[in-house]
């Protein structure tokens, strides 16, 4: 049993939030030549090595980021960083499930994109889709895989969710960037005041059905603070387009240490987990 899929001797609450990147935009880029650079495998390892947490990669079917190739390599790296998490996402009724039963990451997010979908855009709707999803929840937990469900943020799924046999949920998280984003400027922010309240509630609603939460889509240095500040028990953000757009112009390690600090600075410092913001060498020991 992989002892990472085991949440429930962990308080969320009170243990900082994990920041997980997510190298798909790297592999976008790298995909534009017939070339190997950028490397994914080495975006992956200075991005550990500044200091986040994990690695997610959203491999499609089409390859139009993430190939298969991909995921070998990584999973290879990740075993270099036994205490960092790997998180694989996408379709479990698509080419997600051959790669988990391939690999088994830590991690296997569900998300319930359609082949050829720009980007995740929405969640799962439970309990309609229970009954597909709990067979592979099942095959998964029996490979020592942890399941996440990316849900919209309504509170009366999270139960279902549970029920199906999920571990986690992710909340979809672009509604409340985008309430952000429009709110700037705005001296009275009532969108953004709801929107931080539905996922706060949605995540409260979570901890009380016994599920670890996650949360992903959007995320970026600006918006991330007052997010966690209001949203409680995230165990993990997966930021993958905002924090590669970062390090374009200032570096994997001072992008990595520069979204560590904006988690910090959501509960001003105190938490679990230790290395990398001030720019020293990562911590190898997970606390």
């Amino acid at each position: 049993m992989n002892p990472l899929m085991l949440d429930s001797a962990v308080d969320h609450r009170s243990a900082l939030t994990a920041l997980s990147v997510n190298v798909n935009k790297v592999a976008l880029l790298r995909n534009s030549r017939h070339l190997s650079i950028p490397s994914v495998v080495r975006a992956a390892q200075c991005c550990l090595e500044a200091g986040c947490q994990g690695i997610t990669i959203h491999p499609r079917p089409d390859e139009r980021h993430i190939r298969a190739a991909d995921v070998g390599e990584i999973a290879a790296l990740m075993k270099q960083w036994p205490q960092a998490e790997f998180n694989i996402e996408g379709n479990p009724f698509h080419n997600l499930m051959d790669l988990v039963r391939t690999v088994r990451p830590h991690q296997a997010t569900f998300v319930p994109d359609s082949v050829d979908q720009f980007t995740s855009d929405h969640g799962w709707n439970l309990p309609a889709d229970s009954q597909r999803l709990r067979p592979l929840i099942e095959e998964c937990h029996a490979l020592g895989v942890r399941v996440s469900l990316f849900m919209d943020p309504w509170p009366q799924a999270m139960v279902h969710a549970r029920e199906v046999g999920a571990d986690r949920v992710e909340l979809y998280t672009e509604g409340y960037a985008r309430a952000h984003a429009e709110s700037l400027g705005v001296s009275d922010a009532p969108a953004l005041a709801q929107s931080l309240a539905a996922y706060a509630a949605a995540a409260q609603a979570a901890l009380q059905a016994g599920l670890g939460v996650n949360a992903g889509h959007d995320l970026n240095r600006d918006n991330l603070t007052e997010f966690l500040r209001a949203v409680p028990g995230v165990a993990e953000v997966s930021i993958g387009h905002a924090l590669v757009a970062d390090a374009l112009e200032l570096g994997y390690a001072a992008t990595v240490h520069a979204f560590l600090q904006a988690i910090r600075a959501a509960t001003n410092g105190v938490g679990s987990w230790g290395g990398g913001v001030s720019g020293g060498s990562a911590s190898r020991a997970r606390t």
